[in-house]
């Protein structure tokens, strides 16, 4: 079996080192321990199997990545089809939060006019209508009814993460 490591970098000292998961090692650990850079002893950021280290000297794209970290954007994922979509510069992290800012209130528009099943036969046709709005909200949402205000206090958290992101990477501006 082949075991992947993850990909931690140090901001600090400019460097990446992979790591195997406690999992890994123990199958019945449950935590993993955090990681700390083996030179400066900093804790080191999780940045997924997909990273590929800019080079150390490298500083402008060494804070770029260190931007990214600070409003969550990792190369985390399955291995398959990579970590979707990385934004090349400051300029584009803000476009790609505020786009996404843009679609969370969309959908909390959605919830907001939303008329609510009544009724078994209303909730299978929300359902079949709304699956993917529903199912965002609860993973349960074909057998449980998914209220509005569920919807909207989801999206209402959402929002702000995105909100709290901007204001991060706005006011640490070069």
């Amino acid at each position: 079996m082949t075991v992947y490591k993850g990909h931690y970098a140090c901001f600090n000292c400019q460097k990446t080192f992979k790591r195997r998961l406690l999992k890994d090692i123990n199958r019945d650990t449950l935590t993993s321990a955090e990681a700390k850079c083996p030179e400066c002893g900093n804790l080191m950021a999780n940045m997924g199997l997909d990273f590929k280290s800019p080079a150390k000297n490298d500083d402008k794209q060494w804070a770029h990545i260190r931007d990214l970290y600070t409003v969550g954007i990792t190369f985390h994922s399955c291995g398959c089809s990579g970590p979707g979509y990385i934004p090349q510069d400051r300029k584009a992290i803000i476009s790609y939060l505020e786009k996404v800012r843009s679609e969370y209130l969309k959908s909390l528009v959605f919830w907001r006019y939303r008329i609510e099943p009544e009724n078994k036969k209303e909730r299978e046709q929300d359902f079949q209508k709304n699956g993917a709005h529903l199912w965002t909200v609860n993973r349960n949402a074909f057998k449980e009814t998914v209220t509005n205000q569920e919807g909207i206090n989801y999206w209402i958290r959402k929002i702000q993460e995105v909100e709290e992101r901007l204001t991060i990477i706005k006011a640490d501006n070069p």
